[in-house]
């Protein structure tokens, strides 16, 4: 049975169109907030049963039954970059702007657009069927940027809510063909903030030869946890990661990636190591990461000074069996048996473990064969990616596989000015969704 016909553009366009409109940037409570109340509105539309967890930031769960007793759950993140300067856009970020078959708008590539398209493939389901053909679930993320700090909690206060068969998330590559990649799994996240202190206000630069200088301090410690051979060196990071299983490097092993379009949307003139090939998928998908996000001092400014504290945002990007909570004992380990005891580690708020599900598991397999309808190809199986989602927690609770497909490109620029998806793209992200609905509903 084939639903393609069902998802209308106009209506795509109009959904994308009000939830761009409505800012959502990081940190951002009130537009957070505001956020919240506009897709609860949306997801009642739908004929869902709401709860909005008014955390900070807040989390909004809808569910709507279906005549068959299995559900799906769509996991969905509504939080944004910052737009960054304005001039830099040739469209204001917040209104929608349609050129050359494009759409552009903060939010329309990662976030906003994927669950636009999944609304309105629930609606063309709806519309078609006048019922859903197996349960839907949404859990709409207002932090999933910043490790999903409060989703946990709110998963909690309404375990009625989230009950399902299977989840999926809308993040991810595509393959050198431009076929998405089916994820049966996602890494793990860490954020860890070090900082150093020296005197209580900044000191003139003649000061160096008698005290201690933060931001060397920090240098120093940073230097220790990871090296110019990209080797993290904090002793016991590595002892509990979990390669892929046989069938997984076979699969691996026949990936191809668009490598020279992800280098010239980048502005890049080689991978790391110049690597290639499969050396590049593996280490993409199977290695874990310690990556420098942010540092500063202060004062912040250019003046010659001794800085009275400097700090540092590293993130961890995990793999199956490791657990955050370990890996920040390790970390705090590493500094004080380094000779940094005075650099403090404090972890931030949200992280989460990594989630894996087996290769042959049959919902992957679903996700897969969607593929052949939308794409004209099933969807290569990996065991996850170059990104984070919080998967886990779907497991710990439901039990439950997991898996992720995107829609983006790497030229899509969802943390960059004039972030934009072609609008079929979008339209394919909902069709594969009403695929897969047919699917779990043994409908297919």
């Amino acid at each position: 049975m084939s639903a393609l016909p069902f998802l209308l553009t106009d209506k795509l366009i109009h959904t994308l169109s009000v939830l761009c409109a409505q800012p959502s940037s990081i940190g951002q409570e009130d537009d957070l907030r505001t956020s919240a109340e506009l897709l609860a509105t949306m997801m009642r539309g739908l004929g869902m049963q709401v709860h909005v967890a008014n955390g900070h930031p807040p989390v909004v769960i809808g569910r709507r039954a279906g005549r068959n007793p299995a559900s799906l759950l769509l996991y969905h993140r509504f939080d944004a970059a910052p737009p960054g300067p304005w001039r830099a856009w040739s469209h204001n970020p917040y209104q929608l702007a349609e050129r050359d078959g494009a759409l552009y708008g903060r939010g329309v590539a990662e976030g906003k657009g994927p669950l636009a398209a999944h609304m309105q493939a629930i609606q063309a389901l709806l519309a078609t069927y006048g019922e859903l053909p197996c349960g839907l679930v949404i859990v709409a993320d207002g932090g999933g940027l910043l490790g999903s700090p409060t989703l946990a909690a709110a998963l909690d206060a309404c375990p009625d809510l989230i009950g399902a068969d299977a989840c999926l998330g809308s993040i991810g590559d595509r393959n050198a063909a431009g076929i998405p990649l089916c994820y049966s799994g996602s890494k793990g996240f860490l954020q860890m903030s070090l900082s150093a202190r020296g005197p209580t206000h900044p000191l003139p630069p003649g000061a160096a030869p008698s005290l201690s200088n933060p931001l060397w301090r920090l240098t120093w410690a940073l230097a220790s946890i990871k090296g110019a051979d990209e080797d993290i060196r904090i002793p016991g990071f590595y002892d509990d990661v979990e390669g892929p299983s046989r069938e997984e490097n076979a699969a691996l092993r026949q990936l191809r990636l668009d490598e020279a379009g992800r280098l010239a949307a980048w502005g890049a003139d080689e991978f790391l190591f110049g690597m290639r090939g499969v050396a590049l998928v593996r280490a993409e998908i199977t290695l874990p990461t310690c990556n420098l996000s942010s540092m500063h001092c202060q004062p912040e400014h250019n003046l010659a000074l001794l800085p009275s504290v400097a700090t540092a945002v590293l993130d961890f990007q995990l793999v199956p069996r490791q657990d955050p909570a370990v890996v920040s004992r390790l970390l705090r380990t590493c500094l004080d048996e380094g000779g940094f005891g005075d650099v403090t580690a404090e972890r931030l708020p949200g992280g989460y473990a990594p989630a894996h599900t087996p290769h042959d598991n049959r919902f992957i397999r679903q996700v897969a064969a969607a593929g052949a309808t939308v794409f004209d190809a099933l969807l290569p199986t990996v065991p996850a990616g170059a990104f984070t989602l919080p998967l886990q927690l779907f497991v710990e609770r439901l039990h439950c596989p997991v898996a992720s497909v995107g829609l983006a490109y790497p030229d899509n620029l969802p943390f960059g000015p004039d972030e934009h998806v072609a609008l079929d793209d979008l339209m394919r992200h909902g069709h594969l969704l009403i695929e897969l609905v047919l699917a779990v509903a043994g409908e297919e």
